[in-house]
């Protein structure tokens, strides 16, 4: 028969589902693997992102179960979000039907691929059991005091209708999710106190040998610790305050203006402080309402001069107060000192409003500045001038003394600052888990008791374009406060859905439990997750957090770790065309047709070999068709010789039994590639050179003829050992071939093959032949020869003979196994 990539990925499928092959449970007596995968948002159907990342995980979960560890490899769905609503509003349906529709379909998609999932572990974040502990753990944070309501300037989207937290706010002031220029508001919101873990969150990046370094680092500048002066500028004539922080106490002589942000809180305060009130007051609104793009650094500087003056505390000079629209209140405290000369957005800022820029470094080389000619900023370390008694300082040294002497003048102190600022949780949207409080006029705001959750969302609303139904559904916001039994009012916005995927990998351990969000001693056999593999997209969001929840937990006792994930992969994109496959671009593939039209295993290799894990992935056409082959090349060799390899002992033929030289070439072959592929896969976690590897397998197990008993052993091995290898790759007809071959155990549930290293030794290797450091031949020879065998067998080869006519031989340098070099004279 044929290759029906069809019946038989159908028939393993099934057989693996029914069996529960790949369930797994705690077991003292192996060593355990947590190999996870990023959980999927059920947008519908899975993507060729989804299935490349999926590929890889599932290849290195077979590969780690054959090599005998207890791996737990689980998948879920990341359910809540906001893009249920807005599919829901579009097509007249709810975002939980449109959302349960969708976690089945994939799910049958994941298992189309093939996927060893303990499929008895699935968690859905949208599910009532799952979301209780997920308000229990809002609790927990709460009970702890990390959980807080304010008022703050948040990040608005009116796209989504919605506030982002810092790390959802990207290139350049978009929304993450829908790309909308992003404004402010001032709103009253949840936040979780992230930024009490910001320095461990800093300093354990160091503990994570494998993780990718750039992921590190974008880690570490998203955190942005920084060491400086906290200080006060007083408003002449008011009983006002500004409060700022520098990084460069060193140009505090420098000052000559300082600025806020225009949602300080002070700005109401200046505003009526101000002899320009009402256009302080039109410039504050305006630039409120403006997109992020048009603020920061990288905008144009904007301004509007208050009228008031600020004291700088060093000298009692006054300089003009200002509001400005690079300062943002995300950085230190949303005002600065500003100092031209010494920075280039202040310097920018002055030069357009024709304030004065004031030097008080100059660089090291001699060279005095002007502050009226610069044409730049000097930012770089060099020599104090016009700074007191500060002059003639270097720089490094200047800013230690300076801040000495702030600190022991009472003007500041010194401090550790972060760029991370606490996490916003709060989400003006329905499909969320709801934040558990309520709000009694008697008792303020009340947790929900542990004991009356989960506060479930409910499902009898009407969906509405930009409005949270939630407060439109009076049965449910109307309650009873848990202390006093009077009327209360239940919180409206659910929470961020990172909330949710900060602790799913926990859940997973055990999933079933009912007693808390998951048994301590399950997660303490099963965490931290080995091998965990996703985008980097998710650098500064989902692996912060994840990081963040799991080492409050640790805190709490209920688990023994303090990093979620021991090591990460982030793969690359799959693109088509020189582009990342989209809709808009009209260039997406769908892996359901690529399953349909060649089969499982095939996507599965291509994906594998077209490129190494961490490089995007070119799709092509050709590619696929090319692997497709493959693996029809496989089962021809398996099927055309079935009957003599079912006859073929089992038995593993030593070298030193093996008489023909092409037979032990090939026993040499099959062991290379398992000394190699083993390496690929466990050590470099290059799959794509791994599946190389058994391309060339399977071509010298083709180009082998057996001639006797002995020949068909090894042929046999060399079958077995490629289906063995292969599996992890293409499970399905590796499954299939291998019981055709008469083997009682699956192929998953087989060993992964020894290395005979004396199979490994070489018999005959090349060696270079250099005549006066030039190379002139290669040369075959047995292998391991001493300096003297090899200099004699070298030198009576007719080749060299010839070339070393008329020579004069001066002396030959010898180097076992690679080359001989003859130094003559003509």
């Amino acid at each position: 028969m044929g290759y029906d990539f069809n019946t038989i990925e159908k028939k393993w499928q099934r057989y693996w589902e029914e069996n529960g092959t790949f369930n797994v449970d705690v077991s003292e007596e192996k060593e355990k693997f947590y190999c996870l995968e990023m959980f999927p948002y059920p947008s519908g159907a899975l993507h060729m992102g989804h299935l490349r990342n999926y590929s890889i995980g599932d290849m290195l979960a077979r590969f780690l179960r054959m090599k005998g560890y207890n791996v737990l490899h689980p998948m879920g769905f990341d359910a809540f979000g906001l893009p249920a609503e807005n599919a829901a509003i579009k097509y007249g349906t709810h975002p939980n039907k449109w959302t349960w529709d969708n976690i089945e379909h994939m799910t049958k998609q994941l298992k189309s691929m093939g996927c060893s999932y303990d499929w008895r572990r699935r968690v859905e974040t949208c599910n009532p059991d799952y979301y209780k502990w997920t308000q229990w753990l809002f609790l927990q944070f709460y009970k702890k005091g990390l959980a807080y309501k304010k008022k703050a300037p948040v990040n608005w989207c009116e796209s989504c209708s919605t506030v982002l937290a810092n790390e959802q706010v990207i290139n350049d002031g978009h929304c993450w999710r829908c790309g909308t220029p992003v404004v402010k508001k001032n709103l009253e919101q949840w936040f979780l106190r992230i930024t009490d873990y910001a320095q461990e969150l800093l300093d354990s990046l160091d503990e994570l040998k494998g993780w990718p370094e750039r992921v590190k680092i974008m880690q570490r500048n998203w955190i942005g610790r920084s060491e400086g002066v906290r200080l006060s500028f007083k408003v002449s004539g008011k009983d006002i305050e500004i409060e700022t922080f520098t990084t460069r106490i060193d140009t505090i002589f420098g000052v000559t203006f300082v600025a806020l942000a225009v949602e300080h809180p002070l700005v109401e305060e200046i505003i009526k402080a101000s002899p320009n009130g009402k256009e302080v007051e039109k410039f504050v609104k305006e630039h409120k309402a403006a997109p992020a793009e048009t603020r920061g650094e990288n905008a144009e500087k904007l301004g509007v001069d208050t009228g008031l003056r600020a004291i700088n505390p060093v000298n009692g000079e006054e300089v003009p107060i200002w509001i400005a629209n690079y300062i943002l209140m995300e950085y230190g405290t949303g005002a600065i000192m500003g100092v031209p000369a010494h920075d280039q957005r202040d310097f920018e800022f002055a030069r357009s409003y024709g304030i004065p820029v004031k030097v008080v470094i100059n660089p090291k080389s001699g060279e005095k500045l002007d502050g009226k000619t610069m044409e730049r900023a000097f930012e770089e370390d060099g020599i104090q001038v016009n700074s007191g008694p500060f002059d003639g300082m270097p720089t490094e040294e200047a800013k230690v003394k300076m801040a000495e002497w702030f600190e022991e003048n009472g003007w500041g102190k010194r401090e550790v600052n972060y760029r991370l600022r606490d996490w916003l949780i709060s989400r003006q949207r329905y499909w969320g888990a709801p934040i558990p409080v309520v709000y009694c006029e008697s008792c303020g705001i009340v947790p929900v008791p542990e004991d009356q959750l989960p506060v479930e969302l409910p499902l009898d609303v009407k969906m509405k374009v930009g409005r949270n139904p939630l407060e439109d559904h009076h049965e449910w916001v109307n309650t009873k406060c848990p202390c006093c039994g009077r009327p209360a009012k239940r919180e409206t916005d659910t929470m961020d859905t990172f909330i949710c995927s900060s602790w799913y990998f926990l859940r997973f351990a055990s999933p079933w439990t009912q007693e808390g969000p998951f048994r301590k001693e399950d997660v303490n056999y099963w965490m931290p997750v080995d091998q965990y593999i996703g985008g980097i997209e998710h650098a500064c969001l989902h692996l912060i957090y994840a990081r963040f929840f799991t080492k409050f937990l640790a805190d709490l006792g209920l688990v023994n770790v303090r990093e979620p994930f021991a090591n990460l992969l982030t793969q690359g994109m799959v693109i088509k065309d020189g582009a990342k496959m989209s809709k808009s671009k009209g260039n997406v593939v769908d892996p359901d047709e690529i399953i349909r039209k060649y089969g499982a295993d095939t996507a599965r290799l291509f994906i594998l070999f077209a490129a190494p894990p961490e490089k995007d992935l070119d799709w092509s056409d050709r590619g696929v068709e090319g692997s497709h082959r493959f693996l029809n090349r496989v089962w021809r060799l398996v099927e055309e010789n079935l009957e003599e390899l079912k006859k073929a002992s089992t038995r593993r033929l030593r070298m030193d039994e093996i008489k023909e030289k092409a037979a032990r070439d090939l026993k040499r072959k099959i062991h290379k590639t398992i000394e190699d592929v083993t390496r690929d896969i466990e050590v470099e976690k290059q799959f794509n050179t791994a599946v190389a590897r058994l391309m060339e397998l399977s071509n010298a197990l083709g180009a082998f003829t057996p001639k006797d008993q002995d020949d068909w052993v090894i042929f046999r091995e060399g079958v077995e050992v490629l289906l063995l290898c292969l599996s992890p790759v293409a499970p399905h007809i590796s499954e299939e071939l291998w019981s055709l071959l008469g083997n009682d155990k699956l192929v998953c549930e087989t060993s992964w093959p020894e290395v005979d290293p004396s199979a490994l030794v070489e018999e005959e290797v090349n060696v270079v032949l250099q005549i006066n450091g030039k190379v002139r031949a290669q040369l075959v020879v047995p292998a391991n020869l001493d300096k003297e065998s090899l200099k004699k067998r070298v030198l009576e080869d007719p080749q060299v003979v010839k070339r070393l006519e008329g020579k004069e031989i001066v002396k030959v340098i010898v180097v076992p196994n690679k080359l001989v070099n003859v130094v003559v004279k003509n």
